[in-house]
């Protein structure tokens, strides 16, 4: 469910016509926007009636869920820990340029990986949560994601799609979601005009809006690189997480530049202060390279881990790494 606004249009329909300009008595009823403006909800006092798409909602449609139901507040569990019915996604990540999947070390020296589409199938047959797709060289190139790219992935896959690289504004996002992304990720536009998180989240709806942050350690702090990891932006990359999600961002992508490509294990401290930092889900992504750095992530605070070369190489899939999640006791969907 995206943005709650009161409705004053909410049907286009004969029957509806009467119901334009005020919700039924008693009830305080939504529309959202998703390629179209529809009505999303109708609500009162305790009973919500409302479309709802587990299968694509996932972690965050269960949170929704529990937080409505109980009266708990986003963010009220400590870091780290699990709560019942939210969990942890592994999430592979599609790293695209010129229409194909392509990996690299700190986002240099790219290889070609396969094509998104196909490579999308397979993670989701192998139990994938969600997918990223990212256009690594949108920003640098001053244009915007190719849009049949996601167009071919969403055809190929069910499962919730997220898609970054080039947008820079709400008809940006709106073209996406159009194409079949269910998320739209920002960075450098976010990092040259923050209040570009504010109308996405007005728009769209703040689960909608994830803020991707490439942190790069800069002595006892991490800074916050833009253009695909190539200039320094902000100096300090908590301090932006904080209010990103301030702003409306409703998840963070953090990426380790670091450890990006180098498999030698997530940032750890990194993970631990932006999780402590903001009450939005925070997704993990840098330097995995077995299963054993995936348990490390999730126990330092992440909500979700997101990985491309172990899978891109053949070297793990999703499944053994959720088997061995659970062998830990960290509790996955099959």
């Amino acid at each position: 469910m995206t943005s709650l606004r009161a409705s004053r249009d909410w049907g286009s329909s004969p029957e509806h016509a009467a119901l334009r300009t005020a919700p039924p008595a008693g009830w305080t009823a939504a529309w959202s926007t998703h390629g179209v403006r529809f009505v999303a909800a109708l609500e009162r006092a305790r009973l919500l009636a409302v479309q709802f798409h587990p299968e694509l909602s996932g972690a965050y449609g269960a949170a929704l869920l529990e937080r409505w139901l109980t009266g708990a507040r986003a963010g009220t569990s400590p870091p780290g820990s699990v709560t019942p019915g939210l969990l942890p996604r592994v999430v592979p990540c599609l790293d695209v340029k010129d229409g194909r999947v392509v990996k690299g070390i700190r986002f240099q020296n790219l290889r070609d990986a396969g094509d998104p589409a196909a490579q999308g199938a397979r993670y989701e047959a192998q139990g994938a949560d969600e997918l990223v797709v990212l256009d690594v060289a949108a920003s640098a190139e001053g244009r915007a994601t190719q849009i049949d790219t996601v167009a071919r992935v969403r055809a190929a896959i069910r499962i919730p799609l997220t898609v970054g690289g080039g947008v820079r504004s709400v008809d940006d996002a709106r073209r996406l979601l159009a194409a079949g992304a269910d998320k739209v990720s920002v960075n450098t536009a976010a990092l040259q005009r923050p209040a570009l998180l504010s109308e996405l989240a007005a728009e769209f709806g703040s689960q909608c809006v994830v803020l991707a942050i490439d942190a790069r350690r800069a002595g006892d702090r991490w800074e916050a690189l833009a253009f695909g990891g190539r200039e320094s932006a902000r100096p300090d990359a908590v301090a932006w997480a904080r209010e990103g999600a301030g702003l409306g961002a409703g998840e963070i992508l953090l990426t380790s530049w670091d450890r990006d490509g180098t498999r030698s294990g997530p940032d750890t401290e990194l993970l631990r202060v932006v999780a402590g930092a903001v009450h939005v889900p925070v997704v993990a992504s840098g330097g995995i390279g077995e299963r054993a750095h995936v348990v490390e992530a999730f126990r330092a605070g992440a909500d979700a881990v997101l990985a491309a070369s172990v899978f891109h190489d053949g070297d793990d899939t999703v499944a053994g790494i959720k088997e061995d999640l659970a062998l830990n006791g960290i509790r996955v969907r099959p």
